[in-house]
């Protein structure tokens, strides 16, 4: 049984993704503000995070920031409203792992957290490790590295470079990446955009001209192998 907290100000909302999940064999921790969500993050002993970014006392992009900045690595679903792209992309900026758009089905909400879930387990990766040049990949641990130093990833940014290394020299439009690592048959192309930079800003001695993770125009990116 995973621990999932559902963080939205609408007592309505949280009743029913809670009630959603408990059908689906999860424990439901609720909050409806921020300084509660954040309180209870840090506290432990949470699997996920369902995190609504219209919240009382704090907004969820500055829980999401503090997450960050204290290290806690545990996977953040956020929801937005319809037209919030910018507040979804910043989202993604500052290191969110998926998201739903309001009104969400919140069928569609527990597959999501499953499916982050079951990423969290190792088995929806490769399973050996991968290796180029001074970049190594555990899939089974999920650690990545390079030059031996552990690298700081969320779990959407480490199953991306997992696929990446495991298909090296592929050209891989953003629909193929949307399939494979978000599992999407349809979504928005600015979401692997946005962690594509991430790991950029993390992989690249000069992110502003890639040399490993090249875009290739028109078509989406390539992961340049190293011999």
């Amino acid at each position: 049984m995973s621990r999932i907290l559902v963080a939205d100000d609408d007592t309505t909302v949280r009743a029913v993704v809670a009630d959603y999940l408990a059908a689906a064999g999860h424990e439901s921790v609720v909050r409806g503000d921020g300084p509660g969500v954040l309180e209870r993050v840090l506290a432990g002993d949470i699997d996920l995070v369902v995190l609504d970014l219209m919240m009382p006392g704090m907004d969820g992009l500055e829980v999401l920031r503090r997450m960050r900045a204290a290290e806690l690595d545990i996977p953040v679903i956020i929801l937005t409203a319809k037209d919030g792209e910018s507040d979804r992309i910043l989202g993604l900026e500052l290191g969110a792992d998926d998201y739903l758009t309001k009104p969400f089905s919140p069928r569609e909400l527990v597959l999501r957290i499953e499916a982050i879930l079951r990423r969290g387990t190792g088995r929806a990766v490769e399973r050996e490790v991968l290796q180029d040049g001074d970049l190594t990949i555990d899939p089974v641990a999920r650690k990545a590295f390079r030059d031996g130093r552990e690298l700081d990833l969320t779990l959407r940014e480490f199953d991306l470079l997992a696929y990446f290394l495991a298909h090296p020299n592929q050209v891989l439009s953003r629909d193929d990446l949307l399939a494979a690592v978000w599992g999407w048959q349809i979504g928005e192309a600015s979401t692997v955009t946005v962690h594509v930079r991430r790991l950029r800003g993390k992989l690249e001695t000069d992110p502003a001209h890639p040399t490993r993770l090249v875009t290739v125009w028109g078509r989406g990116y390539r992961w340049e192998a190293r011999a």
